[in-house]
């Protein structure tokens, strides 16, 4: 029996070799469906990369942009055809549990924490994450948290429980869950002079940072990985698997790294290639 990887591989081959024989005015799915976070799109990244895929290949990508957690629910119920998301041992469990086919690394870039100029729990310049938090605790300092189970969100909590201390006894007070993107939950931050956790490239196509600085980063917990998985078909028979396999080839693949590696931000490049050459 072939592995989840091998078959991933085979399938991933032949549709491309499919892609190649019809071109792309006859390509089987005239679109697919992609499940993804608001920090891909926040960013623009899909802007950019989407219409060089479709170039490619004449298959059209929409994207639906919601947290990870939301997105990997998405996918379990068949109702997106591919994830692109950041949570990895939750991207885990999805593919554990049958309803991805392996998952390929993509990309990375970081969190960063960002805040009022006037930085009254003083982080700036802390290297460490664990020592952010533990000002910003001790300080009762006002910080806006997604609250939304979104990759941001998990990887939030998974810093808090690494400090032992529990933000959440505060909820409603000084630590604010908005529920929501990071768009929105940086707007709040602006707002109230607040502290929030945020992946770099939407920081940095943030448009209303208002007083807000980028006060904290470069601590390896803080790490952003992105990952691409297949929903399964023979889990969820309704997939464009060859759509979606095609999409998964192609960003993973040299055409989708090097646009990747590309994207620049101000001048600045926020995805790091994850994908080996094929």
């Amino acid at each position: 029996m072939m592995s989840g990887g091998s078959w991933l591989r085979g399938l991933l081959v032949g549709t491309l070799c499919m892609i190649v024989v019809v071109g792309t005015s006859h390509a089987a799915e005239r679109f697919i469906t992609l499940a993804s976070t608001t920090s891909t799109d926040n960013s623009g990244l899909f802007r950019y990369l989407l219409p060089k895929f479709t170039a490619r290949t004449g298959i059209a990508v929409r994207v639906v942009a919601v947290g990870t957690g939301a997105a990997l629910r998405l996918g379990s119920r068949g109702d997106a055809d591919v994830l692109l998301v950041h949570a990895p041992d939750q991207e885990k469990k999805f593919v554990a549990a049958g309803h991805g086919i392996g998952r390929q690394p993509v990309m990375h870039n970081d969190f960063v924490f960002v805040g009022p100029r006037s930085d009254p729990a003083r982080i700036m310049g802390l290297r460490q994450a664990a020592n952010v938090l533990r000002r910003l605790y001790h300080a009762k300092a006002t910080f806006t948290s997604r609250g939304d189970n979104s990759g941001t969100h998990l990887k939030e909590r998974a810093l808090w429980r690494g400090t032992g201390l529990k933000p959440h006894d505060f909820s409603g007070r000084w630590y604010l869950e908005t529920g929501s993107g990071m768009g929105a939950t940086l707007n709040l931050a602006a707002a109230r002079a607040a502290y929030t956790l945020a992946d770099r490239a939407t920081w940095l196509a943030f448009r209303n940072k208002g007083d807000l600085v980028l006060l904290s980063d470069g601590d390896k917990l803080l790490a952003n990985p992105y990952g691409v998985i297949v929903v399964n078909p023979a889990k969820h028979p309704g997939v464009k698997v060859r759509g979606a396999t095609a999409f998964a080839g192609w960003l993973t693949g040299n055409e989708g790294q090097t646009a990747i590696a590309a994207y620049r931000i101000a001048g600045q490049q926020v995805f790091f290639p994850d994908s080996g050459p094929k």
